[in-house]
């Protein structure tokens, strides 16, 4: 008789998941029987990998600044050292900075530039490459609300964010047929440490309501294993604002997006 061999379970690489939508998707990858490998650029994803590990299953971990391109390879270096095939990736690493552009920090937003788009261009090439080797593959792309205006007051990110709402539905029409499936993650204003880092605590939409993070991930998780193309994440005013803002001129958008964005506007 052949040994029944141990059931392997599929591996999920998630980036930036050292805390907020990151750490939320990671945990339920793991809670849906998936093996980990977590990346992010703080020394905390290393505890967070053994907190994951608690919940079963294999967590592997790459502390790397993926807004580099040594960082981006270090973590493609590892995923090719595990010898498996990435059944799943939520390339959620990217991060936002708020002000007016004429007084914001250059170097910052290059470096979000970076983060944001070069390195998120330079990690799918790689995994994209093997998925399509394998005949099989889950993409899921952090988007944002943002994506579907202009966002005058955070405008280098909301930008990036434009740009990776189009990337994916791109990737998604040329692999769909290859067994593919690409989705976008568009949460609203949700309850990380984004607005804090972001030096918008003080305006309106950092002041407000905020989502969730653990019903974000969820939203995503669910939309990426039912193959939909994108999903607006968390609460029913996210699509209505969605919505709204594909039937509005760009203008209009411009101004109401500027409203809840802008600086001390949270007073």
């Amino acid at each position: 008789m052949v040994a029944n061999k141990e059931t392997v379970r599929p591996l999920a690489v998630i980036t930036g998941a050292s805390s907020g939508i990151g750490y939320e998707l990671a945990k339920v990858f793991a809670k849906n029987n998936f093996d980990l490998l977590i990346a992010s650029e703080d020394t905390a994803i290393v505890e967070v990998g053994a907190a994951f590990r608690q919940l079963g299953g294999k967590v592997d971990v790459v502390q790397a600044d993926l807004s580099t391109y040594d960082g981006v390879d270090k973590l493609y270096g590892k995923i090719k050292t595990l010898g498996r095939p990435v059944e799943a990736i939520a390339m959620n690493a990217g991060f936002g900075l708020g002000g007016n552009f004429v007084e914001t920090d250059l170097e910052i937003e290059l470096k979000m530039i970076q983060l944001n788009i070069v390195s998120l261009v330079h990690l799918t090439k790689h995994v994209l490459r093997d998925m399509v080797s394998e005949g099989q593959g889950r993409i899921l792309f952090t988007s944002s609300l943002a994506a579907e205006m202009p966002g005058p007051y955070y405008a280098v990110y909301a930008a990036t964010k434009a740009f990776v709402q189009s990337f994916s539905e791109a990737i998604r029409a040329e692999t769909k047929a290859l067994g593919i499936t690409v989705t976008a993650l568009q949460p609203g204003a949700t309850d990380t440490n984004f607005f804090a880092r972001a030096d918008m605590v003080d305006t309106k939409a950092g002041q407000g309501k905020k989502d969730d993070p653990a019903v974000v991930a969820q939203d995503g998780f669910d939309a990426l294993m039912a193959g939909k193309d994108h999903v607006v994440a968390g609460s029913f005013m996210n699509s209505v604002q969605a919505g709204i803002a594909k039937l509005m001129p760009e203008t209009a958008s411009a101004k109401m997006q500027g409203q809840s964005v802008k600086p001390g506007s949270g007073h």
